[in-house]
């Protein structure tokens, strides 16, 4: 699927390398650059605390500061001639997942650059709203790392789930305009209820029919963790990018707090486009 719209959620905070990010990245693709500022109000402490005078000051002053960071965020994608639109949710007592899935719905690509990626209050939103709710595709990019949207070489960590599945159709235009695609699996179970007789030959025959060159590379853990033998592997090869499904389970806090996924979270040092 090409990317023809991609949603860049940015924090309040730290935001200005997150927002070149989505700028490059929709300028390598031609698409549209939906820029989505979330802010997350400050909870009330009391029952009657949004009714006080002070906290309706602070609410006023958080509006009028939103405001116009979106002014300067529309002034700073303005110079790239990018189709581009800027909307903004500020969430009070809830947080801003189904904001975000509802306008996720309409996108190709839900973006989180460094700060989104590195923050505990908001990745977890991302995830929620971009992963689950609207069932897009999340692409994650860690701090200090380069990232393309026309990688030469990707790592497609498959494990024959349908959020693999899932991540490999999301990632297809990718893995055709890419120089090579390693299908990549750990300790992997040779049954037909599994991963079949050869294991990797299904989804290499798959993509081989869209003329994608695929490698299909059968890892022992050693004993190591599998994140930590997929990442060697991603640097032996060279990759530019990660694409997997969301590993573990579907519900939300078993996915941030364990499994695969977190720890490929924790020690991510590729761009990892994730899909479930």
């Amino acid at each position: 699927m090409p990317f023809k719209t991609i949603l860049n959620v940015l924090g309040e905070h730290d935001a200005g390398e997150d927002l070149q990010i989505g700028v490059k990245l929709a300028g390598e693709v031609s698409a549209h650059l939906t820029a989505l500022l979330v802010v997350m109000a400050p909870v009330p402490s009391g029952r009657y605390e949004t009714l006080s005078p002070s906290w309706l000051e602070v609410r006023e002053r958080n509006l009028q500061k939103l405001s116009e960071s979106l002014t300067t965020i529309r002034e700073r994608i303005t110079p790239s001639g990018l189709s581009f639109d800027v909307d903004s949710v500020y969430a009070e007592v809830t947080g801003p997942a189904y904001d975000i899935g509802e306008r996720a719905l309409y996108a190709d690509l839900l973006l989180a650059g460094p700060a989104a990626f590195m923050s505990e209050d908001l990745k977890p939103q991302i995830i929620s709203g971009g992963l689950f709710q609207a069932g897009r595709p999340v692409l994650f990019v860690p701090p200090d790392v380069k990232v393309t949207l026309k990688p030469k070489t990707i790592l497609l960590a498959w494990d024959s789930r349908p959020s693999a599945a899932h991540a490999a159709r999301d990632a297809l235009e990718m893995m055709k305009m890419a120089q090579s695609v390693h299908i990549t699996m750990v300790d992997p179970v040779a049954a037909s209820r599994v991963s079949g007789d050869e294991p990797g030959a299904d989804i290499a025959t798959y993509l081989a029919r869209h003329g994608i060159n695929v490698s299909v590379d059968t890892l022992p853990s050693s004993g190591r963790f599998v994140v930590e033998t997929l990442h060697r592997h991603a640097i032996d090869i060279n990759a530019d990018m990660i694409v997997m499904g969301a590993y573990g389970h579907s519900k939300l806090l078993q996915l941030i707090l364990g499994g695969v996924t977190r720890s490929m979270f924790n020690e991510a040092k590729f761009p990892i486009l994730m899909a479930h």
